[in-house]
């Protein structure tokens, strides 16, 4: 069987560095290592118009926004095809379908719906576009008969209702899809980096993110300002290095080269920790030294999207030609589908067979 990767995200504005280690980084990684046979980045713009549905323009100028922040990652368009949702009629169609192997109560218990709803505060009036989204995303996933997805720890609900419609599915249908699994990021601090306000979710509409394309200045200045430890209050006092997001942000980023190059005096992240833990080292070192980790990785990523966005013609080309490989396959397993459900009536002469 081929291994294949579908991943993706809304473009609601640039991708900050919980995009990063959360996914973007994993993704260059897994293209790279030539362990997988096709790879699918899709800009999952129709997702985006689920509540965004009055303000169309603000999805369509961040489309670009998302596909130069790909690029300025390290995602390349040879070895990954990147793609816009909306432009697939495809993937409509088979959400259209698997709707009805869903119930309204299942979606209902989909922990990552009911937080984004309370995070929306849609309780009271929920786009019903909305609602089905996790429908929406089996279609994706399904459509290019992605084996893996590569996806944070707030995404599992999603795969588990979309593996639950393929068994559904090929049950009823005969075997026809391909089930997924999720591919969590190997660093447990990178499954869910919080707001530099301390807030358990990196959110823009929260405004406590550090974004991939941020200046020197603008990176310092978050960071500098970054919740730490309310206790502690004074350089002696003992800190407290648990839900600490400056060491979260340090688990996700440092390497030994940068206590190397930024603090010798130190052999590593532990050894930095059990100092905080027993008092004797204040939060602006240790946020001078996450600083200097910070802008030593995403200075390059920031020099590359400057590049990408000189070019922007030919990102635009990028985006058409993945777009239309994308299509391609996706019409292969409508087609399946519509085989394995008896619904491809012009396939035969005679609608009874």
């Amino acid at each position: 069987m081929n291994q294949i990767i579908l991943t993706g995200d809304r473009p609601t504005g640039r991708l900050h560095v919980g995009h990063y280690v959360g996914s973007l980084k994993e993704r260059v990684r897994l293209q790279n290592s030539g362990s997988f046979n096709e790879i699918y980045i899709m800009i999952a713009d129709a997702q985006a118009l689920t509540d965004n549905a009055e303000h169309p323009e603000k999805v369509r100028q961040n489309i670009a926004q998302v596909a130069l922040d790909y690029l300025a990652c390290g995602l390349d368009p040879e070895k990954s095809t990147i793609f816009i949702q909306s432009m697939i009629p495809e993937l409509t169609e088979l959400t259209f379908y698997y709707m009805n192997l869903v119930t309204v109560s299942r979606v209902q218990r989909n922990p990552t719906v009911k937080s984004e709803i309370q995070m929306r505060n849609f309780e009271a009036s929920i786009p019903v576009g909305f609602f089905c989204y996790p429908i929406s995303q089996a279609a994706d996933i399904t459509a290019f008969r992605a084996t893996a997805v590569p996806a944070g720890e707030d995404q599992m609900p999603m795969v588990e209702q979309c593996k639950e419609i393929v068994h559904k599915f090929n049950t009823v249908y005969g075997n026809t899809l391909t089930e997924p699994l999720i591919m969590l990021p190997s660093n447990r601090a990178c499954m869910r980096l919080p707001g530099i306000d301390g807030k358990a979710k990196m959110s823009k509409s929260l405004g406590n993110c550090i974004y991939l394309s941020d200046e020197t200045e603008e990176i310092k200045a978050k960071v500098m300002s970054m919740f730490t430890n309310p206790n502690h209050l004074r350089v002696q006092d003992p800190g407290k290095v648990d839900g600490n997001p400056v060491f979260i942000y340090l688990e996700a980023f440092s390497r030994p080269e940068h206590f190397e190059e930024f603090l010798p005096e130190y052999n590593g992240l532990d050894e930095l920790k059990e100092h905080y833990k027993s008092g004797g080292l204040g939060d602006v070192k240790v946020k001078k030294f996450l600083n200097s980790v910070m802008q030593k990785e995403l200075a390059p990523i920031r020099e590359r999207r400057k590049m990408w966005e000189k070019r922007l013609p030919e990102v635009y080309d990028i985006l058409r030609a993945g777009t239309e490989t994308a299509k391609k396959v996706a019409a292969e397993t409508l087609h399946d589908v519509h085989h394995a459900m008896q619904i491809d009536y012009f396939e035969s002469k005679d609608f009874r067979r």
